[in-house]
């Protein structure tokens, strides 16, 4: 069914809590394994229905941030969702506890069963009206963002519809675009400190009240980390720095030289080529045709995938003023069907939406096709693993994106994967400190960011930009608002996407076959399991990054 076709009716909560009702007597007074899991499966088709209408109503408000409907459903959801998450936790109590765990742990896998130990860690009656809060301060961070009205050549523009000028050839074009943007943030500082501020202290206050210390421990319950803690991240964060950083400052200075720059400044970041950035050729339409062509080549089960995507029309990657910034994918569980958001804006971006987000949604596809629901409840490392990954297998069709510049892009996305994992480090270990600290004043904060970027980017200069220069660039990273501790997932994950690449150089389809175990594992083993069997060195564990240097460095 196409997305435009998928009915919408706003979940009724009274009778929704009557079925967790049932759904939870059901299970108690169960009196087999077997019947258990008959209704186990109720409880699939319920919570699919809920999550299926929470998902198209936050897709169409994302589409058009000023339809009132929308926004009135939008504001529902982040007033009940935390209701939904409790009924969840209640009946998964009752399921963890249940006499026919070890017939259902067969069933339904032992990694469930501690994510379920960790949702009762993070779910409690008596934060539900503070979880609400923090739903409404996010919507109202991203309100704040979708709206930014930059004047630019005589238009309007957004956030988003201003990064290709920020990452212009012309150097003149980005010294007069990075100002406009800029000027956004600076206007509305005061608000982007509160918002911030509120967050850090509505989820402290979250933490407190379920005993923790601070947030992380509660953070780290609801980022699911079922087989690793804060001590490995740490540990990660310095293999970073002692192994990566050097090496990615090498790349910048490769970097400054083809660009014939004898310094390079804030507004060189993300500039590769002195002709520019490579940029996608074609409309929209002809790259998302390109990018079904691609996956019809590659293999038998990218085909089927991409080609449902494009009958049920399960993209919306269009720019639009009004439109929330960034992209994601997400499930539609009664269609099992993803749905990707994106906002095309000309630049290379573009066609790591074709390839990220499809990596995600790929594997969402195939793991669709697993009864067991829980399978699909991957951590966030394993999905960027996915993703990151997905970008490195295409690389082999990027002339139907990029023409005669595909090795340019493919040169390029390689040193940027590379760079990239010093700034997402630097971003948990920011976040980190935020919270162990949740005192800091707005100030303080921005110090502890600008003391960060020159251990992680010693060669960054904000020179002319009084705004980044007191370490507020972090304002603009929506994940440290709306998606606290994520980012160093994506770190972890490019890790493991780096690994493929060196492997794809050497079999491309021993390093496929791998790819496509590991998507099909899904959930059903830890993190440290699945790259295991996959044939992948754990990122977390000593070594693995000075390996992975050491690789790429003969690439």
């Amino acid at each position: 069914m196409k997305f435009s076709e998928m009915p919408y009716k706003r979940v009724d909560f009274e009778q929704l809590k009557k079925d967790f009702s049932g759904l939870t007597q059901d299970l108690v007074h169960a009196g087999s394994a077997e019947a258990a899991f008959e209704v186990h499966k109720r409880f699939y088709k319920v919570t699919g229905n809920v999550q299926t209408m929470m998902e198209i109503a936050m897709i169409r408000h994302d589409i058009d941030t000023t339809d009132e409907f929308y926004e009135a459903e939008q504001a529902f959801y982040d007033e009940n969702g935390p209701v939904f998450q409790k009924l969840v936790v209640d009946y998964q109590k009752k399921l963890y506890d249940s006499q026919f765990r070890p017939e259902l742990e067969e069933k339904i896998g032992k990694v469930a069963f501690r994510n379920i130990e960790l949702a009762m860690k993070s779910v409690d009656e008596k934060i539900l009206g503070l979880m609400q809060e923090e739903n409404a301060i996010q919507t109202e961070y991203n309100k704040l963002l979708a709206t930014a009205q930059i004047e630019w050549e005589g238009e309007i523009r957004n956030l988003s519809l201003m990064t290709p000028f920020l990452h212009h050839k012309d150097r003149s074009v980005r010294e007069a675009a990075w100002p406009k943007y800029t000027a956004f943030f600076e206007k509305n500082r005061e608000q982007l400190d509160d918002l911030y501020d509120r967050l850090v202290k509505n989820r402290t206050r979250q933490g407190e009240e379920l005993g923790y210390e601070n947030y992380l421990p509660l953070g780290y319950a609801r980022m699911t980390r079922n087989c690793y803690g804060r001590d490995d991240v740490a540990r990660f964060r310095k293999q970073v720095k002692e192994d990566l950083v050097p090496f990615a400052e090498e790349l910048h200075e490769r970097r400054r030289r083809r660009l014939g720059l004898g310094h390079l400044s804030y507004i060189d970041e993300g500039v590769y080529f002195p002709q520019g950035n490579p940029a996608p050729v074609g409309t929209p339409e002809e790259i998302l045709k390109a990018g079904q062509k691609m996956y019809r080549e590659l293999s038998p089960e990218t085909a089927r995938f991409m080609d449902f995507m494009c009958e049920n029309d399960l993209f919306d990657v269009i720019g639009r003023k009004t439109k929330k910034t960034g992209g994601y994918m997400t499930m539609l569980p009664d269609y099992n069907a993803p749905f990707i958001f994106a906002n095309f804006n000309g630049t290379s971006g573009d066609a790591d939406v074709i390839t990220h987000e499809c990596g995600h949604a790929f594997q969402g596809f195939l793991a669709a096709e697993d009864p067991i629901r829980e399978h699909a409840d991957i951590t966030m490392e394993t999905a960027e693993t996915h993703s990151m990954s997905m970008e490195f297998f295409t690389e082999p069709w990027m002339n139907l994106l990029f023409g005669s510049r595909a090795k340019d892009y493919v040169d390029m996305h390689l040193e940027d994967a590379i760079m990239f994992i010093p700034y997402g480090t630097m971003v948990d270990e920011f976040q980190d400190i935020a919270y162990v600290n949740p005192g800091l004043t707005p100030k303080a904060r921005n110090d502890v960011w600008r003391d960060l970027e020159r251990q992680y980017k010693p060669h960054l200069d904000y020179s002319g930009n009084a705004y980044f220069s007191e370490g507020r660039f972090w304002q603009k990273q929506h994940h440290i608002y709306d998606s606290p501790l994520y980012y160093i997932d994506y770190c972890i994950a490019q890790v493991n996407s780096l690994q493929y690449k060196a492997w794809m150089d050497r079999d491309y389809k021993e390093a496929w076959e791998s790819y496509l175990k590991l998507c099909r594992l899904s959930a059903s083993d830890f993190f440290d399991g699945l790259v295991k069997s996959a044939g992948l060195a754990n990122p977390m564990e000593d070594g693995c990054l000075k390996y992975v240097v050491n690789r790429l460095k003969v690439c």
